[in-house]
């Protein structure tokens, strides 16, 4: 194979639904990928799907592998990761046989709405800010919750990090709110909630772009609809793709 031959080798995880392409670089430059039985740390590498055998942390990958896409109902100290010591995590709470990975985060201590899929694509680009995708949370915090201060976190408000996007709330009761950002950092609802002088008692997250809780009880989860991933790749500028499959 000559070296403009084959597919890139973060490319080819990606498509095979192992993770985004940024975390397949992390892998490789960890030495946790081998093509053909020799570790590759190398970026450029560029493999031959038909023949090469590529595996990562010495799991074969194949690129036909069915892609799987899930909601999850995550509870209220749960951890968002795959691996976390002994610490009880999201990926703990599905059972199928593919390898699933949780797309974005919620901390330990908010609950709602978690999408796991194999498919690197949408892992992505539902993660990735410049995408602008929605997610949309309820809110409860301490005590009653003036208009003037949820319409200062409407506006934005200034973390150390910067100043945090213009957002669309909707007051729920005295000391609650509905919250749809198109960002997502670090505790930012609480950190926004504090800055107006207020502390979260719950937080939950109802929405990932189309994709909604529904009924699903905390711990529960289910296979996305048909309707529901068609709609999920056409929102990520995906779209269904020749030969797509999914579950």
């Amino acid at each position: 194979m000559t070296e403009n031959q084959g597919v890139r080798l973060q490319k080819y995880l990606a498509h095979a639904g192992v993770c985004s392409r940024r975390a397949a670089e992390t892998l490789i430059q960890g030495g946790e990928v081998t093509v053909n039985n020799r570790v590759v740390t190398e970026l450029g590498t560029r493999v031959d799907p038909e023949s090469d055998r590529i595996c990562v942390k010495g799991k074969e990958i194949r690129a036909e592998e069915k892609r799987v896409y899930l909601a999850l109902h995550k509870p209220v100290g749960v951890i968002t990761s795959c691996n976390h010591g002994d610490a009880k995590v999201v990926t703990d709470l599905v059972d199928v046989p593919e390898r699933v990975y949780p797309v974005g985060r919620l901390d330990q201590d908010s609950s709602g709405l978690l999408i796991l899929t194999n498919d690197g694509r949408i892992h992505h680009r539902l993660s990735h800010p410049s995408f602008d995708h929605e997610k949309e949370y309820r809110v409860r915090v301490a005590e009653a919750i003036p208009s003037s201060a949820l319409a200062r976190m409407e506006a934005g408000i200034r973390l150390k990090e910067g100043k945090t996007r213009p957002c669309r709330i909707r007051r729920e009761g005295k000391d609650g709110f509905i919250i749809v950002l198109q960002e997502g950092k670090n505790r930012q609802i609480r950190r926004m909630a504090q800055a107006v002088g207020h502390d979260v008692r719950t937080l939950k997250r109802v929405r990932m772009a189309n994709i909604r809780l529904g009924q699903l009880k905390s711990g529960q989860w289910r296979h996305l609809s048909e309707g529901e991933v068609r709609e999920l790749l056409k929102r990520t500028g995906i779209g269904t793709g020749k030969g797509q499959r999914h579950r």
